[in-house]
């Protein structure tokens, strides 16, 4: 699904990332490059997963931050590169941990393993369903107690946790937070995109995991109270959303001082 990751991709550039670079299968660079012009393109050859994930991973050790699933769907070549991503974020060339957001078929394919990744510089971004699959249990147990759901990711994993819904709960080791804002709009697809995106931009600018989830929970539900007052509800798309985000920084500033 290249829409889902161009959309996080615009997202992060939106919200202050200085260079985006989207690593995706070769056959499907240029409709991003078409999507999303303003971020770059790293080609990676589908049908050797060893090939693409040396590519990857020299440009995983220049990097800042890392954001991994949107779009990426769950075959044979994406389970191969999210084992070995997760696998190596510890071992860089500088051996410092690379923050990095986890979402969509990622976490779907962190799901079916039972490898001990250490996911302590993460922020992991599930649904209910999403999480329902990671704690393996059914979706009503999630919906019943998402606070109680949230914790037992944050035990399971380790990570900074954003629990998305209505009300969103996120929980790290720092600390625990609510997030209120949003509008039913943002049901339709993309708006996760748009919060990885945000996260994304927010680990790159050195927040740490919880303040950077916290920050990207805020902006996304912000800014699509700020798009609701332009557009109706069911008109409403991530893009729209993802375009507010800019007004909301600047309305934020200026409110704190």
């Amino acid at each position: 699904m290249a829409g889902a990751a161009a959309i996080s991709a615009g997202a992060a550039l939106r919200a202050g990332a200085g260079l985006v670079t989207v690593a995706c299968p070769d056959n499907i660079w240029q409709i991003i490059q078409t999507l999303c012009p303003c971020a770059t393109c790293l080609p990676l050859p589908e049908d050797d997963p060893t090939s693409a994930f040396l590519l990857l991973e020299k440009a995983l050790n220049q990097a800042d931050c890392l954001g991994m699933g949107c779009g990426l769907g769950q075959g044979p070549w994406a389970q191969e590169m999210v084992r070995r991503v997760l696998g190596s974020l510890r071992r860089r060339q500088d051996s410092r941990p690379l923050p990095t957001v986890v979402d969509a078929d990622a976490l779907n394919l962190l799901s079916h393993s039972d490898e001990g990744y250490d996911l302590s510089s993460c922020v992991l971004t599930p649904h209910p369903a999403e999480a329902a699959r990671l704690l393996r249990c059914e979706v009503s147990q999630v919906l019943a107690d998402q606070e109680a759901a949230a914790r037992q990711l944050r035990r399971q994993y380790g990570a900074a946790i954003v629990l998305k819904n209505a009300v969103s709960h996120l929980i790290a080791k720092e600390g625990e937070a609510l997030n209120v804002l949003g509008t039913p709009a943002m049901a339709k697809g993309g708006s996760g995109d748009v919060l990885s995106g945000i996260a994304l931009a927010m680990l790159g600018q050195k927040l740490a995991p919880f303040d950077a989830a916290c920050a990207a929970s805020y902006l996304l539900g912000a800014s699509a109270d700020a798009a609701l007052d332009l557009l109706r509800e069911r008109m409403l798309m991530a893009r729209d959303v993802t375009e507010m985000i800019e007004l909301t920084l600047q309305n934020s500033v200026y409110q704190s001082k």
